[in-house]
């Protein structure tokens, strides 16, 4: 082997692991992410049950309680939805940024392969 390709065989490895480090560590901050979404989710969600218990309890006929009911289903319905996407969104954008890194450098490995 001559130091020509030892040094590329280097140079190489040095950039594979560059971009798994980075891919790591984005994907270690999109995961810390994703956990703060989920905890503010499941206390956005306490704080509306406890709301919604609230309410219901405080209702003066069997009329009123079906039309709050079916207001409170609607709005756990409606929010249930975005949550569920943004939370997919958010997911997504974490693995894109997670192995963008990785995909990065296998384009550049490519592109060296085929000079």
């Amino acid at each position: 082997m001559t130091t020509a390709t030892v040094d590329q065989i280097t140079a190489a490895t040095k950039a594979n692991v560059d971009a798994l480090t980075k891919g790591g560590n984005a994907a270690i901050a999109g995961f810390q992410e994703l956990a703060k979404a989920y905890q503010a989710l499941a206390t956005k969600n306490a704080e509306k049950l406890t709301a919604s218990i609230q309410a219901l309890t405080a209702v003066k006929s069997p009329a009123e309680f079906v039309e709050l009911q079916q207001k409170l289903i609607k709005e756990g319905v409606d929010a249930a939805v975005s949550d569920s996407r943004n939370i997919a969104d958010l997911t997504t954008a974490v693995f894109t940024a997670a192995f963008e890194p990785v995909k990065q450098q296998v384009e550049a490995v490519q592109k060296s392969v085929k000079k």
